[in-house]
């Protein structure tokens, strides 16, 4: 089971605790996962679509918790290229469909005209706990998140540009969270890819065990890095010094070859032999070597005084 049904199982187990929050999350679920269908005589008719039974099951309760009235659920085959079933939820006109359209914000009225509304009605999300809810709604009908362990990424996918333009500014007006929109194949895509980000959101719809998980996920996966990053650095430092080790010996030969040891200062000459017997040694290693001990500075710069020795040969 993926990443993003688990958080949606785990989702439709939340029961908002105000009439507000209900209706708030039934519109918000009814924006994406429902069509309206004309019945006759200028009638309604509700069709709900989703994948998941544990989300069709919650919204089947909630409608008839909130507008009593029960909704006949059906079980189709899935599109082609996807696996298990479709549930199919319906609410004809005699459930007081039209009804349900207008009080979710998705019936409006328009110069005594019915119109289809493609935004989120602005009286359902006035509070912050409203805000909430609906953003569960619309993750439940048309949201997926990525496995952390892969990847940071929430989608919501809407089907026209204002929806996609009111959800992003309802997820923005959270503290700390931002959001943005990417067309793709015909859709709008509102999205976040930062893994805090993520992580608030999944809490502020509710999905608290979700939350622990992929704050679990994101820390294993930062030490990993945190580790590579550390031995990669110890790596490179090492390369380094082997190279400088190398160039040191090297014109220590030189002036052994020129002239001989004894054309150094003794300090000098006690250090050459060090390196020479010691190739991997760092400053440090050989500085303790020493009697008395020098510091790192201390044979760097004797080092440094070796390196001009050779140059001027």
């Amino acid at each position: 089971m993926s990443f993003s049904t688990e958080t949606k199982n785990e989702l439709s187990r939340v029961e908002p605790p105000k009439k507000c929050c209900q209706l708030a999350e039934v519109a918000g679920f009814l924006r994406v996962a429902g069509s309206i269908r004309l019945a006759g005589g200028g009638k309604f008719k509700i069709v709900i679509t989703t994948d998941n039974p544990a989300v069709a099951r919650h919204y089947k309760k909630m409608i008839k918790e909130y507008f009593q009235v029960e909704t006949e659920l059906e079980i189709g085959r899935a599109a082609a290229l996807k696996k298990g079933h479709t549930y199919i939820l319906t609410i004809d006109p005699e459930m007081r469909s039209e009804s349900i359209l207008r009080e979710t914000g998705i019936l409006l009225v328009r110069e005594g005209n019915n119109y289809i509304s493609d935004g989120i009605y602005d009286d359902l999300i006035k509070t912050k706990c409203c805000r909430k809810s609906y953003m569960r709604g619309i993750f439940m009908g048309a949201g997926t998140i990525s496995d952390p362990e892969k990847g940071y990424d929430l989608e919501f996918v809407c089907s026209s540009e204002n929806l996609a333009k009111d959800l992003r500014k309802l997820i923005n007006s959270f503290e700390d969270l931002s959001a943005k929109i990417v067309e793709r194949k015909g859709k709008y895509i509102v999205y976040m890819k930062n893994s805090q980000y993520i992580s608030d959101t999944l809490a502020i719809m509710g999905a608290h065990s979700k939350v622990l998980q992929f704050e679990d996920i994101k820390i294993k996966k930062e030490l990993v890095n945190e580790t590579v990053r550390i031995t990669n650095c110890d790596n490179a430092n090492t390369d380094r010094t082997l190279d400088a080790s190398q160039r040191q010996i090297e014109a220590i030969r030189k002036i052994e070859a020129a002239h001989g040891f004894g054309s150094m200062p003794e300090k000098l000459r006690e250090l050459a032999q060090l390196r020479l017997d010691n190739p991997e040694a760092s400053l440090t290693q050989l500085g303790e070597m020493l009697d008395p001990p020098l510091k790192k500075s201390g044979i760097n710069n004797r080092l440094k005084r070796i390196m001009d020795i050779a140059a001027k040969l």
